[in-house]
C-alpha cells in the first residue's frame, strides 16, 4: 500500500507493485500515469486526495470500502486525528464498521490500533518526492483468515536533499 505519490513512480514501486495481490493507493496520486502504471502491473484500489485535478478525480473515489478475507477496508485520503476523525470519515466509519482504516495525507507512516472505534489504522507514509518526509515509504502485509500477518515497512530511499 501507498500514498502521496504527488506524481511520482519509479522502478522500486513498480517492482513491489508487480509482487502483490492488491495494490491500495491512499491518495494524492498526482498524475493519472500512475494510476496507468499500477494498474498495468496489479490490480488497483485508489483513492483522490487533496492535490488530485478533475481527470484523477473522474476515474477513482473520495472513498472505497472493500472486504479482502474477512476484514472490512475503509480506504481514504484524509482521515483526521483517531479516535475522533474529521466529520466526513466519522459518518462513514459508524455506518460501515470497518476492520481497517487505510489513510494518507500526513506523509507520517503510522500503524495504530484505535481502541475506541475497534480499527486498525494503517498510514504507509509518503512513496513520492514532494513533501517534508526525509524516507519514501509503503507498507505490505498479507491478510489471511481474518489475521494480518507479515507486516512490513519499505523504504523506497531519500525523498531529496531537504533545504
Amino acid at each position: 500500500m501507498i500514498s502521496d505519490t504527488h506524481g511520482y513512480m519509479d522502478n522500486v514501486i513498480l517492482k513491489y507493485a508487480k509482487n502483490a495481490d492488491l495494490v491500495i493507493h491512499a491518495g494524492d496520486v498526482g498524475d493519472i500515469d500512475v494510476v496507468d502504471k499500477l494498474s498495468k502491473v496489479s490490480n488497483l484500489k485508489a483513492v483522490f486526495g487533496n492535490i488530485d485535478n478533475a481527470e484523477i478525480r473522474s476515474c477513482i473515489n473520495e472513498n472505497e470500502l472493500i472486504n479482502i478475507e474477512g476484514f472490512k477496508i475503509l480506504i481514504t485520503h484524509i482521515a483526521g486525528k483517531q479516535p475522533n476523525y474529521n466529520n466526513r470519515l466519522r459518518k462513514i466509519i459508524n455506518n460501515e464498521s470497518p476492520d481497517i482504516l487505510i489513510y494518507g495525507h500526513s506523509h507520517i507512516l503510522k500503524v495504530e490500533n484505535d481502541k475506541k472505534n475497534d480499527i486498525i489504522c494503517i498510514n504507509p507514509g509518503a512513496a513520492g518526492k514532494h513533501g517534508f518526509h526525509k524516507k519514501r515509504t509503503m507498507i505490505r502485509f498479507n491478510l489471511n483468515e481474518k489475521k494480518i500477518e507479515k507486516m512490513e515497512i519499505i523504504e523506497l530511499g531519500n525523498r531529496s536533499s531537504l533545504s
